[in-house]
């Protein structure tokens, strides 16, 4: 089934004060030209970014079909987001943290959420992330220093609310010096997010905007402070049937990309139960391959040998 791509309503926030970045240039100006560049691109592209809400419940629409194991996490999204226009207000949704093993579709689904809002998509690894400065930068002083990803995506991307997604968060690593999560205490509350001040560039940036998207494997490591700040959500792996929906929808989203006209619309029982396996991440790739080994094969259809699955011998995993 296809659907219509949604409107997306937007509005402008400043997320970031012209008087302060400039200040910050003059007192640091010649100390860091790297500091300097980024002070001047504040300035160049202004404050103001786009906060985006879509125009309708059906932005939600298409993911109830592409992921329906995440059908509780959509439910409430979608009341969330008629209150969102019911009060005239944008589409402002508390942390969320996806709970599951690996496969079952975290990662895929926080980048469709993010396009279904029409907004931009940050993702950070958090497996053996050692220290916070990935998000929160690292003081200008110290050699090699940069902007964290939070300040980084909100100065130089077009949104004020991108979806960052922060994957394997109970995999961070650290000390009690340098926790990678500590950041988070104030990022997942908005109060608190206005006045979020990136080590770097040492300037006060809005993040309060931000539709964060935790993926964990299980709670364990995640201090208990930091659940709190969040929405938990336990997202089972797709039943079969709907594992071979998912296959199907992606397998005829691609013959209308590629325009593959000649091929069969539906894929054959067999060919979706070896399809089970694959991830989303993986499952375009594997369809792309599986329908060039059957044009180069002459047919209009794919067949059992034309789906090669990579890496997968020895696993035990079931789903997506």
């Amino acid at each position: 089934m296809s659907f219509a791509t949604p409107l997306t309503l937007a509005r402008t926030r400043a997320v970031y004060d012209l008087l302060d970045v400039q200040d910050a240039l003059d007192r640091s100006r010649g100390r860091s030209p790297e500091l300097d560049a980024f002070y001047e691109r504040m300035l160049d592209t202004g404050p103001e970014r786009f906060v985006t809400t879509p125009s309708s419940i059906d932005a939600l629409s298409p993911l109830f079909e592409e992921c329906p194991n995440f059908d509780e996490v959509l439910d409430d999204l979608a009341r969330y987001l008629r209150l969102a226009h019911a009060g005239n207000k944008g589409f402002n949704v508390m942390p969320i943290l996806l709970l599951g093993g690996p496969g079952v579709g975290k990662t895929h689904f926080a980048k469709r959420l993010a396009r279904a809002m029409g907004t931009d998509c940050e993702l950070i690894s958090m497996n053996a992330l050692s220290a916070g400065f990935v998000i929160t930068g690292s003081s200008a002083s110290w050699r090699g220093a940069k902007c964290g990803k939070v300040a980084e995506r909100l100065v130089r991307g077009q949104y004020a609310n991108p979806v960052v997604v922060l994957d394997e968060v109970e995999k961070a690593t650290g000390s009690s010096q340098s926790d990678p999560l500590a950041a988070l205490y104030q990022l997942l509350e908005p109060e608190t997010a206005r006045a979020f001040r990136d080590e770097f560039i040492d300037v006060e940036v809005d993040a309060s905007q931000i539709f964060w998207v935790l993926t964990a494997n299980s709670v364990e490591g995640i201090p208990a402070p930091l659940l709190n700040r969040m929405a938990v959500y336990e997202v089972p792996a797709p039943t079969p049937d709907q594992a071979a929906g998912i296959a199907q929808r992606m397998y005829a989203s691609l013959l209308e990309e590629l325009n593959l006209t000649g091929f069969d619309a539906l894929l054959g029982d067999a060919v979706l139960d070896k399809l089970a396996p694959v991830s989303p991440r993986d499952l375009r790739k594997t369809l792309l391959d599986s329908l060039g080994y059957a044009v180069a094969g002459g047919r209009g259809h794919i067949m059992l040998e034309d789906v090669r699955l990579r890496g997968l011998p020895g696993r035990s995993r079931i789903g997506f």
